[in-house]
């Protein structure tokens, strides 16, 4: 009992024992900012990826449409709905 007295006494273990507690709850990086920070590191990275995915699929489909007239007339009939002059149009839309 004696020997813990002595020890919670001890000016460099109630100073070790503050700093462990300040560093680990109230200091602008503690531990549960920094999990978050890996956290959101981890959704952006995520998220680069899959842009530059998107980046790659876009540039590939660029260069078909300034290949050929044929996939220029696919493209605007798929994505903007136009048409000939002499044809109709039916969208279908699927259930979800």
């Amino acid at each position: 009992m004696n020997k813990v007295k002595s020890i919670l006494k001890n000016k460099f273990f109630i100073v070790t024992a503050f700093f462990v507690v300040w560093m680990g709850f109230f200091d602008p990086k503690d531990w549960s900012s920094i999990a978050e920070k890996k956290e959101k590191l981890h959704g952006l990275t995520e998220s680069e990826l899959n842009l530059h995915q998107k980046i790659k699929d876009t540039r590939a489909e660029l260069t078909q449409l300034k290949s050929s007239a044929k996939t220029i007339e696919q493209y605007a009939r798929e994505n903007y709905m136009m048409k000939k002059d002499n044809e109709d149009i039916f969208i279908i839309n699927k259930a979800q």
